[in-house]
């Protein structure tokens, strides 16, 4: 499923809103280069996410994300790539509370609500909890997934190279790279890449 333009904007503008609330400051380039990762479900506001990418290098990234209330990132792993080890990331809370979900001992009953339709897709139910100024270290090849708190929330990702075009997600259907369509008439597709 494609994201129209339109609603690509309001994303940006929302998750400029949570980024601001924050107190992360980011250029009006910044602002409008958010990336709205909609994952091809068809249902933004449940599962995606909205990404700055400050710097990816071949040796270090830095990004910021926003989730909106209850909004899932949905399950995936970063695996090896090249011959090098998938993506190790760290999350630091910002604002708000994320609710993050590793591989481990199964927690019962857990604060996230899985989204509906896609409860096959998920299936690590180790549970952290992130308010501001915590953080937890995500190893390569580690399945996870991760949710915003009723409020949504901000995180700091600082991590290896990201590759995010070879994440595999337990949910086939995931579609990393979206494509975009035009609202106006005679526009086309375009790919929104990262």
């Amino acid at each position: 499923m494609t994201l129209k333009r339109s609603e690509v904007k309001q994303a940006q503008a929302r998750a400029a809103d949570l980024f601001s609330h924050a107190g992360i400051v980011l250029t009006s380039q910044e602002r409008e280069g958010i990336e709205i990762a909609g994952f091809g479900l068809g249902n933004l506001d449940l599962q995606g996410l909205e990404i700055v990418t400050y710097v990816n290098t071949e040796r270090y990234c830095a990004k910021e994300l926003a989730l909106f209330p209850k909004q899932t990132c949905p399950e995936h792993l970063h695996p090896p790539v090249q011959g090098e080890p998938g993506k190790m990331e760290t999350f630091r809370c910002r604002w708000g509370t994320v609710y993050l979900y590793v591989e481990g001992t199964p927690m019962s009953p857990i604060h996230a609500v899985v989204p509906k339709g896609s409860e096959a897709a998920y299936t690590v139910f180790h549970e952290i909890i992130l308010q501001p100024g915590e953080q937890y270290t995500i190893m390569p090849g580690t399945k996870h997934w991760f949710q915003g708190g009723p409020e949504g929330a901000v995180v700091s990702e600082f991590s290896s190279t990201s590759r995010d075009e070879f994440d595999i997600f337990t949910d086939a259907a995931i579609v990393r790279v979206p494509v975009i369509e035009e609202d106006e008439t005679g526009g086309g597709l375009h790919s929104h890449a990262e």
